[in-house]
């Protein structure tokens, strides 16, 4: 994607992000004003506050992400598929679940490709968006390719990059890798260790067409200072 981007169209690229174990009712309130305010895609929350925020956010157009079997991709598919079916329930547009990490470690790719069926399908059922993390610091280059081939059959709305709870966060090469799997089919999103716009840019520019950031608010004014 070329960066020839207004302030308003940026901002629209940032998933407004607030998924910290310690975080208050006062500073989800403010994390809605914000995204609100600067006209952010999404908060990106974890599940249990998506009433919370929707409701902050009742007259706005920024979306309520759920972050589903966050961060460690650890728990059945089963319990993914309630969880998602709780927060659309509770208002989530969007959801971004952390693939069975060890699953696709144990080489069980129809484990991975069911998990992505059941989640993308009841997304789509329910007209909500979906992101796929592959949480790619502990995967090797062909299991991130894996994961993207069976994205581009199955067609989340994204390949995710990160959670940004792993030991790195998105990288250039990722995102163009992920790329050059999913073509057209599947956008990207990057998240993890973006904080500056220089980073930020250089996501966009290598194909990612979502940003997934707590420092959305410094990215932005960075911009503002430039155009």
């Amino acid at each position: 994607m070329s960066f020839d981007l207004s302030v308003e169209e940026f901002a629209k690229l940032v998933d407004h992000t607030l998924l910290r174990a310690d975080a208050r009712e006062e500073e989800f309130k403010q994390l809605c004003k914000e995204a609100d305010d600067y006209g952010f895609k999404m908060v990106a929350i974890n599940s249990s506050p998506v009433g919370l925020c929707r409701e902050f956010l009742k007259t706005s157009s920024v979306h309520v992400g759920a972050a589903i079997g966050f961060p460690l991709g650890q728990t059945t598919i089963a319990t993914k598929v309630f969880e998602v079916k709780d927060s659309i329930k509770n208002g989530a547009d969007e959801i971004d679940y952390v693939i069975n990490i060890g699953e696709l470690k144990n080489g069980n790719v129809e484990y991975i490709r069911q998990e992505m069926k059941e989640i993308v399908e009841l997304s789509r059922k329910n007209n909500i968006l979906s992101k796929v993390i592959l949480e790619n610091c502990y995967l090797t280059d062909e299991e991130k390719i894996t994961v993207c081939e069976i994205a581009k059959e199955i067609k989340p709305d994204f390949v995710k990059t990160s959670t940004g709870f792993g030991t790195s966060g998105a990288t250039v090469e990722d995102v163009k890798l992920m790329k050059s799997i999913v073509g057209n089919d599947v956008k990207v999103k990057a998240a993890g260790g973006i904080r500056d716009l220089e980073t930020a840019k250089s996501m966009v520019e290598a194909g990612a067409e979502r940003l997934g950031t707590s420092s959305g608010i410094k990215i932005i004014e960075e911009y503002k200072a430039l155009v």
